[in-house]
């Protein structure tokens, strides 16, 4: 009789699985145009797709894929669009799908959106299985006017952002930028990285920076730790962190970057969401399309 049960219970889990759709993770950024002359935002779509979510389908002898398509829409309050794009990706082929560890695929779009309210819609299709897509929404505003030093979003990142001369949609500010797709850090991931760039800061001026790290529902920070930058002439200034993870427990936390001036009052404050996961493994960095 146990032995029954625990067949049904695989078979109904399986099953469960195979019924759940594809999932889709989305990661906005909004970075000033370097060009003044030209009204709006640079805004950067991250879209991940995990291979855990996706059919294998057999190509070849011990040769297993899988194909997602992705349509990224970015909608007016009108109901037009702003922006349209679909894209298939596929994740590394595998000679063995029994394996646990299926890898995400993403793909980066960098676009220029005037200043407006806006929603951005992402759908998601699983080639090899009929019937299964899955959408994404979520707002989307737009102001490039702000004054004074002001922050951009905050990018979390699964490697340290590295000095690079590439030019790519996966490098900004002289650093060559990696994801960490939904903000998540897993098993082995023990430092959080992140970058950002700070606006209106004057040659050589140097600013005062505090990272600020919570727990959700904590009423204390898990951690907190302060930098200084100095400003750039012409360009945005890039701000690079890191944090220590390892000795959090695992949960869903907010990041806060503070711009503070030299009587400690915050100018400028962006977050960014984190979640550590202790068990479960998470590449570091994802195959990018």
């Amino acid at each position: 009789m146990r032995s029954c049960l625990l067949v049904l219970a695989i078979v109904i889990s399986f099953a469960a699985r195979a019924a759940a759709p594809p999932q889709l993770l989305l990661d906005v950024a909004r970075f000033r145009n370097q060009d003044a002359a030209v009204k709006g935002a640079i805004i950067e779509l991250y879209a991940t797709v995990p291979g855990q979510s996706l059919t294998y389908k057999r190509r070849a002898p011990k040769v297993f894929q899988a194909a997602a398509s992705v349509t990224l829409e970015i909608i007016r309050e009108d109901g037009s669009a702003a922006f349209q794009e679909t894209i298939t990706l596929k994740p590394p082929v595998l000679s063995d799908t029994s394996i646990s560890l299926k890898n995400p695929v993403s793909f980066q779009k960098r676009i220029l959106l005037p200043d407006g309210k806006y929603t951005l819609r992402g759908q998601v299709r699983d080639q090899y299985r009929k019937g299964q897509n899955n959408v994404v929404e979520q707002p989307l505003v737009v102001n490039s006017e702000a004054k004074g030093l002001t922050l951009s979003d905050v990018v979390v990142l699964a490697r340290p952002a590295s000095k690079s001369p590439e030019q790519s949609n996966f490098a900004r500010g002289g650093f060559s930028l990696t994801r960490a797709p939904g903000g998540l850090y897993g098993r082995g991931a023990d430092r959080a990285y992140f970058y950002a760039e700070l606006y209106n800061v004057k040659p050589e001026q140097t600013v005062q920076l505090r990272y600020r790290l919570r727990q959700d529902a904590a009423t204390k920070d898990a951690l907190t730790t302060t930098a200084t930058v100095r400003g750039l002439a012409g360009q945005g200034t890039p701000i690079t962190g890191a944090l220590d993870l390892s000795k959090l427990p695992a949960g869903d936390y907010t990041l806060t970057v503070e711009v503070r001036d030299a009587k400690n009052k915050v100018l400028s404050s962006q977050n960014a969401r984190l979640y550590r996961n202790v068990t479960e493994y998470a590449p570091a960095g994802v195959v990018a399309n």
